[in-house]
């Protein structure tokens, strides 16, 4: 049965939301962009341009604005961790209704945070597999032949979810309902922490890190999947490291780029993330406690 159109907001539009916001809108769903006044001007004159190997490159008209002003169906959280407090002073909560709460950002701790301005049946855990990119505002490049999202609310009707999935897949996007939040937030983390935490500590690629770093490698994933067991999930370290091992050589971390770049690093979201749950739950870190620390310390 086809379902109706959902109307959609999309807080973020960088390489993740403006990917997310465009493939919605080809799909048929009305989207409005939650920005800053300069990207909502920009991206209200020029739409977005996307450019990718799985949905092929398209453009489509886009709506945004500084403040969301009417009730959506969906909200699609996509902003780095670090903007996630000032982008939310778009999305009052009585502007957004009855609508679902979809966070898309790195890390475990924002579902929390978000609970404490929406309701908790509303707001999901999300986890999304990509690499994506704005160029310039209005300008994707989605550079993976995927975009696979995880979905779970251990407070939110199963109903619910499944609609969500089925509304997302039919427009392309592959996602999965999963039963578990625990399970979405850490599987990723997983594998995130490591790649984040090595590549940026080590200036270095996903292939020296493997060839350089490997003890450090093996270490600290050992130790984020205890962690992770520990918080409910099942993550798995060889499944983990296999994963690394199968990454391209010359890839690096988005928390390096960043880095790199001279942006704010999602340093607390990531590795904070992890020490926090550690130190919850009584399992010992110390290489990742090092790694974050010397980040730390060097101001990243």
């Amino acid at each position: 049965m086809t379902q109706s159109p959902w109307s959609v907001a999309v807080v973020g539009p960088g390489g993740v939301g403006g990917l997310v916001g465009a493939v919605l809108t080809r799909a048929g769903h009305p989207v409005v962009y939650v920005a800053r006044p300069q990207t909502a001007a920009a991206l209200t004159a020029g739409g977005l341009s996307v450019t990718s190997p799985q949905y092929g490159d398209f453009h489509v008209p886009a709506v945004a604005e500084h403040k969301l002003a009417a009730p959506v169906d969906l909200c699609v959280i996509a902003t780095k961790a670090t903007d996630l407090d000032a982008a939310l002073d778009g999305v009052p909560a009585e502007a957004l209704g009855a609508g679902l709460v979809l966070p898309l950002l790195n890390g475990v701790d924002h579902v929390a945070a978000l609970r404490e301005r929406f309701p908790a049946a509303q707001v999901l855990a999300g986890a999304i597999r990509v690499a994506s990119a704005r160029t310039a505002p209005g300008q994707i490049a989605h550079t993976t032949p995927f975009c696979k999202i995880e979905v779970a609310g251990d407070n939110t009707a199963r109903e619910r979810l499944d609609t969500l999935a089925g509304q997302l897949n039919a427009a392309g996007i592959e996602t999965a309902v999963r039963d578990s939040e625990a399970a979405v937030l850490w599987d990723k983390l997983a594998f995130l922490a490591p790649l984040a935490l090595l590549t940026t500590a080590n200036g270095a690629t996903t292939g020296e890190v493997r060839d350089k770093y490997r003890p450090d490698l093996e270490a600290v994933i050992g130790e984020v999947v205890a962690v992770a067991h520990a918080a409910g999930a099942t993550a798995d370290a060889g499944a983990v490291l296999a994963l690394f091992d199968g990454a391209p050589p010359a890839m690096k971390s988005s928390m390096q780029r960043d880095v790199e770049a001279g942006r704010p690093a999602e340093v607390d979201a990531i590795g904070g993330a992890v020490l926090r749950a550690a130190a919850a739950h009584g399992v010992d870190v110390p290489v990742t406690t090092r790694l974050v620390e010397d980040l730390r310390e060097r101001g990243v």
